[in-house]
């Protein structure tokens, strides 16, 4: 039923449908706005509770002692496994769905760092594929200790800094990630797997739909961290996930994406202007349109260990990659978009 521009949900949709837009709009709620949410939520008690703010301050010295948690590699996977496979990230995944799919068996005794491309909006298939393990990516990839690296500031957030902490995610330093590179995985895992979405918050103000655009040619610190640590490089491809939100877009040097890079480098974030959907109605709102998304995982590149690398040779395995990646996404990109011999991969921003 359409009125008035607006297409709305029909009445009789199976409950099943129903709970997996609901689950969405919950992560929604909580992830992107989970820094704003904490803040408020952490003043509304220490300002207004009689009893629980004795109980804030308490936690404030939870805080202070496991402040280093993010940095050295995460929660225990005792502590995560139920949170990872709670049913709600099942609802969450089948509401688009999301897929997770493997191209190569990987050593499970061995490290490996990979990289996520396209970050999209929100970066929604790297989150489900590898947050949590609904999609089997632990199945998938047996002996290995996956760990997602997200943004450190969430880990300094009270109170909402509890949620990517028993998803067992790590923050997006060169310390945390130097630990997970250089330290075993403590039983009963015997290899590890740290998956961090280079792009950032720069990569997804280039989301646009039905186009697959990357910045990680600008990003060469993985490749140094990589090398000192003779750590396979593994590409990882989220076909659809740039087609789950329209944004307004503003190209490099237009007066919007001035004060959108502004913004950014103040607060960390991206200040994109996008729109999905909404609960009852399909045309507008801030829940991802219901399209598939399949989350590759490629072929690793090795690397040697070279403790101090140069810049040429930086340069020349990161080049190596960059060519590694897009031969990837040619080969792949048939079995999951639509107009694959008209679309490419974007590198050159």
């Amino acid at each position: 039923m359409e009125i008035l521009g607006v297409k709305f949900a029909p009445l009789n949709i199976p409950l099943e449908r129903r709970l997996q837009t609901l689950m969405v709009a919950i992560w929604i709620f909580i992830t992107p706005f989970g820094d704003f949410w904490g803040y408020i939520l952490t003043a509304y008690l220490l300002l207004y509770t009689q009893t629980i703010r004795y109980f804030v301050l308490l936690y404030f010295l939870w805080m202070y002692y496991d402040r280093e948690t993010c940095n050295r590699g995460g929660r225990s996977n005792s502590l995560t496994k139920r949170i990872r496979n709670s049913v709600f990230w099942r609802y969450f995944c089948n509401y688009f769905p999301l897929k997770l799919v493997k191209t190569v068996d990987l050593d499970p005794t061995k490290s490996y760092l990979f990289i996520s491309v396209p970050h999209g909006i929100i970066s929604i298939g790297a989150f489900a594929s590898f947050a949590t393990d609904v999609l089997g990516c632990r199945k998938l990839f047996p002996g290995l200790d996956i760990r997602l690296i997200i943004l450190d500031q969430h880990f300094k957030i009270p109170l909402l800094r509890e949620y990517p902490n028993l998803l067992g995610a790590c923050a997006s330093n060169a310390k945390s990630i130097e630990y997970l590179l250089s330290t075993p995985p403590k039983s009963p895992y015997t290899g590890r797997a740290t998956v961090l979405v280079v792009g950032g918050a720069s990569e997804a103000m280039e989301s646009i739909p039905g186009t697959y655009r990357t910045i990680v040619k600008r990003r060469k610190g993985f490749v140094k961290l990589a090398l000192k640590h003779g750590t396979s490089i593994v590409p990882v491809f989220s076909f659809g996930e740039t087609d789950l939100y329209d944004q307004v877009y503003s190209p490099e040097g237009s007066t919007l994406r001035r004060i959108q890079n502004y913004i950014r480098n103040f607060i960390g974030l991206a200040p994109v202007i996008f729109s999905g959907r909404g609960f009852f109605q399909y045309s507008f709102g801030l829940i991802p349109k219901r399209l598939p998304v399949t989350v590759v995982v490629g072929s690793p590149i090795k690397l040697p260990k070279i403790e101090e690398p140069t810049t040429e040779q930086i340069d020349e395995y990161h080049k190596k990659f960059m060519e590694h990646l897009t031969k990837f996404f040619e080969t792949q990109k048939y079995n999951y978009v639509k107009n694959a011999e008209t679309t490419t991969l974007e590198v050159n921003l």
